[in-house]
Order: C-alpha cells, then sequence, then structure tokens
C-alpha cells in the first residue's frame, strides 16, 4: 500500500493517490472523514497489473483518519502520516496529514 501527495499551489487542495497491491482482491474502496466513510465515493479501480489506485483532491490544511476497505474488511495504511484510536470503530484509523 502507499500514499503519494501533490499540493497544488493555485487551490488549497491535495490530489492524493492512493495505491493498494492485493492481486487477490475484489474490491478495493479507501473510506474516511474526507469522504464521510462512504466506500462508493472512494472506490479504487483495478489495474492491469492487479493493484487497484485512484487519486482524489481533498482539501489541505487537515488531518483525516481514514482506512482501507478490502472486500469488507477494514486495512490500515503502514505509510500513513500517523495512526489514532478511534472510540467510535473501536479500533485505530490511518491518519492523512495535509
Amino acid at each position: 500500500m502507499a500514499i503519494k501527495k501533490q499540493f497544488i499551489k493555485s487551490k488549497p487542495v491535495c490530489k492524493v493517490s492512493f495505491t493498494v497491491e492485493n492481486k487477490d482482491a475484489q474490491s478495493v474502496a479507501v473510506v474516511g472523514d474526507f469522504n464521510n466513510w462512504n466506500a462508493e465515493e472512494g472506490q479504487l479501480p483495478k489495474l492491469k497489473n492487479g493493484s487497484f489506485k485512484a487519486t482524489f483532491e481533498i482539501p489541505s490544511g487537515n488531518s483525516y483518519e481514514f482506512r482501507y476497505f478490502i472486500d469488507g474488511t477494514f486495512e490500515n495504511e503502514a505509510e500513513a502520516d500517523d495512526q489514532k484510536w478511534n472510540d467510535f470503530a473501536g479500533a485505530e484509523n490511518s491518519v492523512l496529514a495535509l
């Protein structure tokens, strides 16, 4: 799994690319504060090489909790900026600092 950030100088957003390498998965989404934890909005299309990847424009100047939703199971991003305990989820969430 990987995250790539590209800050846009002309507007207060960051283009964030999420990549998940999981050839066995059927569906992968990134869900978090930035998309109201909506798996449909955070779908990552499967590429020919078997990985899943998508880029989203996310408002900068904030931190967001998120997780990957892979075939119905939540997973954290090892390369996230931080991990934060979330009482509602009863688990740690990955943190994206923009």
